[in-house]
């Protein structure tokens, strides 16, 4: 008998996200456990099948040997049944043998004149025993319960709050002034001013920070989004004016005049230009994640032991020789033999032709009328069975 160890397989990993690696980190630790307590199981498992599997087959050795014993013996049982065959056969008359039970075992014990026996070799006799043995022991069936999960929706931060520098422009306004023309004084005679230009840098943007949009892969900060960002530092922007400037002043000569006013409008600064700061909210983005509610749980399910029913055979009785007494040519006739065919045919076996010889289908019938009714079956028509058949012997 072979044993053949039953394979397991082992269920599926389970993938997780990146936002939970560490619970994936833990999740595979308890399943390396987990395998290494069932290889450990296993492994018990199978020493145990294979010592089951040595006692089986010795058990089997066992039987086999003993088969030989019984072979060896049937063997020496028929040699002597065809010497003693080969023996009565040369004889050419029949010879009484006296009753003497004890002298020999060559010879039929309380034999009778006109009795023919045959030395045959009783089958052992066996019966069928039942028995319950262990087909596998107890043992217990690991189960691993995944971990759920669920999918939530949650806000996240994509850019941080900032600020900004805003240039509010100057505000002009008009207004009238008397301006004096002509001073109360002497005339004048007005001799030309000379005049010149000159450049003055005026501030039109102070020097600021603001965030711009990355350029490569290297400025990347947010691996959920996947925008760049930079924070750049904007320099001062100014304006070159051009104004015109006295080089040389105007000079006069002295003539007595009157002063001479004249109203003008003219436009002055209201309000100065000025820079103020501006906050700019930061800005969020909703993204579903995935979060773990319930661990990988381990479960341990116990698994029965497991019995088969074996049938054996166990000898109860030995096999032995025996005489037996049959029909022959010394006690044999046709008439009889032609109502042992004729009782074979009633009782539905056929016979062959009812001609008052033994031949082959004669026998066959024979065979199959003792094999039915559990009478000792042989090569010869024994005086059992042609008793059970309801002839006559005599």
């Amino acid at each position: 008998m072979v044993i053949k160890p039953l394979l397991i397989k082992v269920a599926p990993a389970l993938a997780v996200g990146v936002l939970l690696s560490a619970c994936s980190a833990t999740g595979d630790k308890a399943a390396s456990v987990v395998e290494n307590e069932k290889t450990l199981a296993l492994e018990a498992q199978l020493a145990e099948l294979k010592a089951r599997e040595a006692e089986l087959l010795e058990r089997e050795s066992q039987l086999g040997s003993q088969t030989a014993q019984l072979e060896q013996q049937l063997s020496a049982a028929q040699s002597r049944v065809s010497t003693l065959e080969s023996q009565q056969s040369s004889a050419a008359v029949p010879v009484a043998v006296p009753v003497i039970a004890s002298e020999s075992d060559l010879f039929p014990p309380n034999a009778g004149p006109g009795q023919c026996f045959a030395r045959v070799f009783v089958d052992p006799v066996h019966k069928t025993v039942t028995e319950k043995v262990l087909k596998r022991a107890a043992s217990e069936r690991v189960e691993i319960i995944p971990a759920r999960y669920e999918t939530v929706t949650e806000r996240v931060l994509v850019q941080e709050q900032s600020t900004r520098l805003e240039v509010i422009p100057a505000t002009y306004k008009w207004v009238e002034e008397r301006v004096l023309v002509k001073p109360a004084t002497q005339r004048l005679v007005k001799v030309p001013a000379t005049y010149g230009t000159e450049t003055e840098k005026v501030l039109v943007k102070a020097a600021h920070t603001e965030w711009k949009k990355g350029t490569g892969p290297i400025q990347k900060i947010d691996d959920a989004t996947g925008e760049i960002m930079c924070l750049v530092e904007v320099p001062a922007v100014y304006k070159t004016v051009t104004k015109r400037v006295v080089k040389t002043p105007a000079t006069t000569r002295t003539i007595d005049e009157p002063a001479v006013y004249k109203t003008v409008k003219k436009k002055v600064v209201d309000k100065p230009a000025t820079t103020r700061q501006v906050t700019i909210p930061a800005k969020y983005k909703t993204v579903k994640v995935t979060k773990l509610v319930a661990p990988a749980q381990e479960k341990r399910i116990t698994i029965p032991e497991e019995y088969q029913t074996v049938t054996r055979t166990e000898k109860v009785k030995d096999g032995f020789m025996e005489w037996r007494e049959i029909l022959c040519e010394t006690n044999m006739t046709r008439n009889k033999i032609a109502a042992i065919q004729r009782a074979l045919k009633a009782k539905g076996y056929n016979p062959g032709p009812i001609d008052g010889v033994i031949g082959w289908e004669t026998m066959r019938a024979v065979k199959a009328f003792q094999k039915a009714n559990k009478l000792p079956v042989d090569k010869y028509l024994n005086i059992q069975t042609v008793k059970a058949l309801g002839v006559n012997p005599s």
